[in-house]
């Protein structure tokens, strides 16, 4: 394992202002017996083959996460990360990348940091981004923490609008950004061919 190329995802989640908003939300949401669509676990693991170490931790109250608790069980994995790690976060995963990266020195390598439709800021048509993940004015250190940092939207995401893409866009100057077409809204796919393409390229550059 020690030779392995670490990648390390964080998945997205939902935040409430408020235990009413929270309660309001499991009373109505949509539920489905249907199995949902992801692009992660095992898509990564046959994607991407033997050299990766693929780790995907389930981050604390996922639907109603607090970022507190979410830095705390992130630095747990410190100690077992190697220099030249892959992270990824998507969503709300996306936004702790940013605002954690962009607030502490992360202690290993990071070669590259790949945030998946985060949001910016809590201008979302639909939910409340509480919880404290509010970004800091100054973005700078998130983009000295890695070597390579890129940022991918869709123009047809109904959850985090595009304009979140154009607001980081201000802010990142050495970031590199991708647009897609549709990835069927919120990034809502069962294969992300052109992310594995790009972590191959970035291990072979390095």
């Amino acid at each position: 394992m020690q030779n392995k190329i670490q990648v390390f995802f964080i998945h997205g989640g939902m935040t409430f202002k408020n235990r009413k908003d929270y309660l309001h939300f499991l009373k109505t949401r949509e539920v489905s017996i249907k199995k949902k669509i992801y692009w992660t676990g095992d898509f990564f693991e046959k994607s991407l083959g033997k050299n990766f170490e693929i780790i995907i931790p389930r981050m604390p109250l996922q639907d109603n996460a607090k970022y507190g608790e979410w830095k705390i069980y992130f630095e747990r994995f410190f100690p077992q990360l190697r220099n030249n790690i892959i992270i990824i976060g998507a969503s709300l995963g996306g936004i702790f990348l940013a605002k954690y990266l962009s607030e502490n020195k992360f202690p290993k390598k990071i070669l590259s940091t790949y945030l998946i439709c985060p949001p910016y800021d809590n201008s979302l048509p639909g939910e409340d981004l509480a919880g404290g993940f509010r970004l800091k004015l100054d973005l700078s250190l998130l983009e000295k923490n890695s070597k390579n940092l890129y940022l991918l939207f869709s123009k047809d995401d109904d959850v985090v609008p595009f304009v979140h893409a154009e607001k980081y866009g201000k802010k990142l100057k050495n970031a590199t950004f991708i647009f897609y077409k549709s990835k069927n809204g919120h990034f809502k796919i069962s294969k992300f061919p052109e992310i594995v393409k790009m972590i191959k390229a970035d291990v072979k550059d390095n």
